[in-house]
């Protein structure tokens, strides 16, 4: 299921990456690019506290969607925002990995290949 998350955000990292605006005007995406930086945030702590051994991994597709998008001002803080939120979130509520822990992750995993196939499918060319 990780694989295929995967596969699919990094379709959503070659089309996110419009062209370069001359404002720094919100897309009509932003919401779910802030969603899928929540879901990013999360996935990074709950992931390093169940034992995944991915390091940065999740934190570096984070970077890796900022890189694509190229926000700068207020979207760029809001993005980051938003993986902030969802890892100080879960940071709160779990010290450890727990069975709804483990529910979580999945569920993040599922919302964020979700969000990645509807934001290609809608914003693709």
């Amino acid at each position: 299921m990780s694989t295929r998350f995967l596969a699919v955000f990094a379709l959503i990292l070659a089309c996110a990456g419009a062209p370069a605006r001359a404002q720094d005007v919100a897309a009509p995406f932003d919401a779910d690019l802030q969603r899928l930086a929540e879901i990013l945030g999360g996935l990074h702590y709950l992931r390093g506290i169940c034992g995944a051994n991915e390091g940065n991994k999740w934190r570096n597709e984070m970077q890796a969607l900022i890189d694509a998008e190229t926000p700068s001002g207020e979207r760029r803080t809001r993005m980051i925002a938003g993986f902030n939120r969802g890892y100080n979130g879960f940071q709160q509520t779990y010290r450890s990995c727990t069975p709804a822990a483990t529910v979580a992750i999945r569920r993040y995993i599922e919302e964020g290949s979700k969000i990645s196939r509807d934001l290609t499918a809608r914003y693709a060319n």
